[in-house]
């Protein structure tokens, strides 16, 4: 047996991932867990732990685990699992217990600490998954003996539930009360969650904008809002027409639908007055309202008319008075000019039993679980209020009566749902007379989706022959009746409002081209936004620059995360998404889309290693791989041939495969073998003595632009941006766009600060010419080298003002002077602006040490402390005829200063 700890579980850090991310393509909660000396402490080793943890939790005898069978994580319980496995089962149970069906998970150790586990699982709310962790962890930590309990950073979970004292029994029927209570506040409305479900079932993306309902549907330009049953095309006169109920009865009446009776007054006596006239029974209700409150039916003389004006009043100024039509309350839902459901609604009752009060039976009613507060169930409470009271003293009735057996006791005036009545499905029996003026009310106010309040003795007779009406229109109506009614067959609504929105053949999304690599990413996004701009599209753009929509800049600053990817996405005014993705939001939380149109991954470089649990180059192209993983069945991924471990990735690529090479004269065995079995490759090729971007698929060979052409190769000297433009002329030909159209929009593409600041922008404004650039690690100051190497013939000197950020490793910043050594003849090293952890100067003296190894003079480096010194420092070192390369972090910042220099002659 192990020895007992002295250090119990710790919660390191908690992450949400909300889309396609390392360790799965679905939603996920991680929590970074630290099982200190508990590491030696597995399930089955901990006194009775099994046994009391399916005591409070048999669901956990469904979980399949990593054996896909039921009772498949016992087995693994009974043979020893460790606690953070076991927290990753209870968190999806807890979720599962308040009607969140989650299911997937896993837990994986964090290389290099022992002990320490990523614990993931599956989400419908992340809210509700946070707590659910937090409480699942509480649960685990109260089964452990005395001396091992104390976990510790649950609040860098959520703020929740308290961890119980370790002397008291842990509560879970109060946790789950409180996880019940949150997933309930949290949850949409029935008419929202049947849309959003319909949605999702057609695969439609869907994101909600706040906690009332409100979501968006599909993505740019094809994007759809609503509320509830309330569209983005419902028209808003529409509503307001339908508001009004005076309003309503006018339009209706000018085209022959039939309504009762009526007029708007504003005092008691004309209210008296006008029921006289119209002889009774009459109906008092509001011009506005809704739920039926204010609303009297069926007053036999003026006494009940002034005691129905009385309540009335207290909700409009203005009131109908109308005739009072004899049936039953039905509600028929119009989507798109179409009957798709009729219920018949049943006032709040009660049915005796010769023995219990009313009370009584209204509180069993309310003890049916279908039935709760407001609209979060399929009914509601019978809630007993002075309306009530008034009806039941108008029969005969008190709460303490005690009704017959048999006897039916009516609670309420009016039928609504949200007043305790229920529903009886009636889509089958309507007449088609009735269904035609159902359909006419709806197209007369100019609702896409109205539930009209018909009146009727019987729905499947004609009201020519029976009498009645429509009494309503309602904007916004409730589904709940008609998905759950509490008779009859449940109608899915929400089909044909989804066909109405998204008819057949519409796209519900836009495309998306997603682009990732250790260097380039910036430039091919730019250069694809470029040629799909140049085609007339309106282009969304994330790049480390900002966020562009139209070549406009909308936020600034580095936008290569989720968030910018799905600010893009929800700007209804354009038509394609080209994504510049990074690593570290891809690390932090997953993909800001769930599957991208083309996928393209530039190459993996010697970068951000050590940060993130990313330790070597496999690592980090595990994380850019996600990109590919997630290109849909019909699209494309690009992938860089000529860098192995991109190569590899081809494995697992979506969609159809496009590779790109420099090296077309003499073509890579990898390139030869997709080209020949049909594969479409983007190479480069030497023709007469220049330099092509050829297309090549199956014996076809289709030259589309000289390398030279395209002004941001600088006369295809840059190979970086040739190789940027191979995967651009990929991504695009994969979305549709010709050659020729790509070659035009090539020819006219710079690297001028103004088109893409800090890629090789070139400045000849003074004596000397400056390039400034954004390479930051050694694999981009070697290909810069390269251009650099190129460029000599033409300068005296080559100056280099360098840096790198201060969370990179020792060996990388090493590497980078060894690198700039290299490259320049006089170098300036500067202390990058954040040291992100590290004293400052440190980052000064390490890539003076790795110039230093890699033999530079001494006398020829060059330090400052911040950046506008380095770059003055540079500029003023420089003489006529010296090429200047400036490496920033503060690109404007820097090109401004440069701009604005003044050489000492001038």
């Amino acid at each position: 047996m192990p020895q007992s700890p002295n250090q119990s579980m710790r919660v390191l850090d908690r992450g949400v991932y909300r889309g396609p991310h390392l360790y799965s393509a679905f939603p996920m909660v991680r929590l970074t867990l630290d099982l200190g000396a508990l590491e030696e402490w597995p399930s089955h080793l901990l006194p009775d732990f099994n046994a009391r943890l399916l005591t409070l939790l048999p669901g956990l005898k469904e979980h399949g685990c990593s054996l896909h069978r039921p009772g498949g994580f016992i087995e693994r319980l009974l043979t020893g699992t460790w606690l953070g496995h076991v927290t990753e089962h209870v968190a999806l149970e807890l979720q599962t217990q308040v009607g969140h069906r989650a299911t997937r998970g896993k837990t994986r150790s964090v290389r290099s600490q022992p002990g320490v586990y990523n614990v993931l699982f599956a989400y419908q709310d992340e809210q509700v998954a946070l707590l659910a962790g937090r409480i699942a962890l509480q649960l685990v930590d109260s089964l452990l003996p005395p001396e091992l309990r104390g976990v510790q950073g649950l609040n860098r979970i959520c703020t929740g539930p308290e961890s119980p004292d370790l002397h008291q029994t842990f509560d879970l029927p109060a946790m789950l009360a409180a996880l019940e209570q949150l997933a309930q506040q949290r949850a949409l409305g029935p008419t929202t969650h049947a849309l959003v479900e319909e949605a999702r079932r057609r695969r439609i993306p869907v994101q909600r904008l706040d906690e009332q309902n409100m979501v968006v549907l599909g993505t740019g330009r094809w994007q759809k809002r609503l509320r509830a049953s309330i569209t983005g095309d419902t028209p808003h006169l529409a509503v307001v027409f339908a508001g009004n109920k005076a309003m309503t009865k006018t339009l209706l009446e000018q085209t022959g639908v039939p309504v009762p009776r009526g007029a708007v007054v504003r005092d008691v006596e004309s209210a008296v007055q006008e029921a006289n006239q119209l002889g009774f029974p009459v109906v008092i209700k509001p011009v506005n309202g809704i739920h039926g409150r204010g609303v009297s039916v069926d007053l036999q003389n003026a006494a009940e008319v002034r005691t129905g004006f009385k309540r009335v009043a207290q909700h409009s100024a203005q009131v109908i008075v109308e005739q009072y039509y004899q049936g039953h309350d039905y509600r028929i839902l119009v989507v798109g000019g179409q009957v798709v459901a009729v219920s018949q609604r049943m006032p709040a009752r009660v049915t005796g039993d010769g023995v219990q009060t009313v009370q009584a039976l209204i509180e069993e009613v309310n003890r049916d679980p279908r039935r709760g507060v407001g609209h979060e169930q399929v009914m509601t409470r019978i809630t007993v209020d002075a309306q009530v009271r008034s009806l039941l003293d108008k029969r005969g009735y008190t709460l303490d009566s005690v009704p017959a057996s048999g006897e039916t006791v009516t609670l309420r005036e009016t039928a609504n749902l949200s007043t305790g009545g229920t529903a009886v499905d009636q889509t089958d029996e309507i007449h088609p007379d009735n269904a035609f003026f159902a359909r006419r009310a709806a197209t007369t106010i100019g609702l896409d989706v109205a539930g009209i309040d018909f009146i009727a003795p019987d729905i499947s007779h004609s009201v020519r022959e029976t009498g009645g009406g429509i009494v309503e229109v309602n904007a916004a109506p409730g589904f709940r009746m008609h998905l759950n009614p509490a008779q009859g067959q449940p109608r899915a609504v929400a089909r044909p409002v989804m066909a109405v929105l998204y008819p057949r053949g519409t796209p519900s999304q836009i495309p998306i081209l997603a682009i990732t690599g250790t260097n380039g990413k910036t430039t091919t996004a730019r250069m694809i936004a470029h040629i799909l701009s140049h085609q007339g599209q309106t282009v969304g753009l994330t790049s480390t620059g900002g966020v562009y929509v139209e070549g406009q800049l909308v936020a600034e600053g580095d936008a290569t995360g989720p968030r910018s990817a799905r600010l893009v996405l929800a700007d209804p005014s354009v038509d394609v998404a080209v994504l510049e993705t990074a690593r570290g939001g891809l690390l932090r939380e997953g993909l800001g889309f769930q599957q991208c149109d083309v996928g393209v991954v530039l190459n993996v470089q010697p970068d951000h290693l050590g940060l993130k649990g990313i330790h070597t180059l496999e690592d980090l192209a595990r994380v850019k791989s996600v990109i590919v993983n997630v290109v849909c069945r019909g699209g494309t991924s690009v992938l860089n041939a000529d860098d192995p471990l991109t190569l590899r990735m081809a494995r697992r690529a979506g969609g159809h495969l496009a590779l790109f090479s420099l090296y077309g004269d003499d073509l890579p065995p990898a390139v030869q073998r997709h080209v020949s079995e049909g594969g479409l490759a983007a190479v480069q090729e030497t023709s007469d003595g220049e330099a092509w971007i050829v297309l090549r698929q199956a014996g076809q060979h289709l030259p589309v632009i000289r390398t030279a052409d395209i002004p941001a190769t600088l006369q295809g000297q840059a190979t970086f941006n040739v190789q940027n433009a191979l995967a651009a002329t990929l991504a695009c030909v994969a979305h549709g766009v010709s050659p020729e159209e790509i070659a035009g929009a090539l020819r006219n593409f710079t690297s001028s600060f103004e088109e893409a600041p800090g890629r090789v922008n070139v400045y000849d404004g003074h004596p000397f010419r400056v390039i400034l650039d954004y390479a930051h690690n050694a694999a981009g100051l070697r290909a810069l080298g390269d251009l650099l190497q190129k460029l000599r013939v033409d300068h005296a000197r080559v100056l280099g003002m360098v840096s790198i950020p201060g969370d990179r490793r020792d060996a990388d910043i090493f590497e980078l002077g060894q690198v700039a050594a290299q490259v320049f003849d006089e170098l300036i090293f500067r202390e990058p602006p954040d040291g992100r952890g590290r004293p400052a100067g440190d980052v000064l003296e390490k890539l003076t040490e790795g110039a230093l190894m890699g033999g530079f003079p001494a006398d020829r480096i060059h330090r400052a402390m911040d950046e506008h010194s380095a770059v003055e420092t540079t500029l003023r070192l420089a003489a006529a005829g010296d090429l200047v390369v400036l490496l920033p972090t503060a690109i404007d910042a820097v090109w401004t200063q440069m701009v604005n220099f003044r050489p000492k002659n001038d």
